[in-house]
């Protein structure tokens, strides 16, 4: 699996591209654990791209958002496919990680 990394703002934004599986979350993790030791800006998973998310895979998110939980920066998720978004949905995800609709709804939150 690839991923991109953007800054914009107080942002940084990480899309990950293809599927986030017990075959490729390890991966992802260890990637992520640079954003996540000691969180200096907000956190946005792009899942623009994000074909297919298993358990492992919300096993990452989960991690992620148990840190940001801890800050003053915000960590939430944005572009979910349909089918995406339903496995957020049907696993209650949604209840304590924000989806919006894209990045730019994200940074204009507060506006």
């Amino acid at each position: 699996m690839d991923y991109s990394v953007a800054r914009q703002e107080d942002t940084v934004i990480v899309k990950p591209i293809g599927r986030l599986d017990s075959v490729t979350s390890p991966e992802f993790e260890k990637n992520m654990a640079q954003y996540l030791k000691t969180p200096g800006s907000n956190l946005l998973l792009d899942f623009d791209e994000l074909d297919y998310i298993s358990s492992a895979g919300l096993r990452v998110v989960l991690n992620a958002a148990k840190v940001f939980r801890e800050v003053e920066f915000q960590f939430a998720a944005c572009n979910m496919q349909d089918h995406v978004r339903e496995v957020f949905e049907i696993s209650g995800f949604d209840s304590f990680i924000t989806i919006y609709d894209s990045v730019s709804d994200f940074l204009n939150r507060g506006a």
